[in-house]
């Protein structure tokens, strides 16, 4: 089959559908296509990087919290990420954080 014989076929298929039907048809195919692709582009999408998160709490301390706020996080929680560096304190116990008055966070799993 040539590409003129698809060509043909094609143009024989769609002249068989009403246009009015042909349009609707590609209408609802390219909005459903424009909706999965803004909904996929709107996903806040956050992997970790495990291995430097690793890094900074053996550099610095196991949990880290916020010098302005009451919790305490392990430095992979995605909240630990949103501290930033002029403003994390770091501690090397639960203990210790404790005792400095923070509290583990509810949100950050393995606390």
């Amino acid at each position: 089959m040539t590409i003129a014989d698809l060509r043909d076929k094609c143009k024989s298929l769609t002249a068989k559908v009403p246009r009015d039907a042909l349009i609707l048809a590609i209408l609802i195919v390219a909005s459903s296509v424009s909706f999965g692709l803004g909904y996929l582009a709107g996903l806040d999408v956050h992997v970790p990087d495990v291995a430097c998160a690793l890094s900074q709490s053996i550099e610095t301390g196991k949990f880290v919290a916020s010098k302005s706020g009451t919790k305490y996080y392990l430095p992979t929680c995605a909240a630990a990420g949103r501290i930033s560096d002029a403003n994390k304190v770091w501690f090397a116990s639960t203990d210790s954080a404790r005792a400095a008055g923070y509290t583990p966070a509810a949100n950050c799993e393995g606390i």
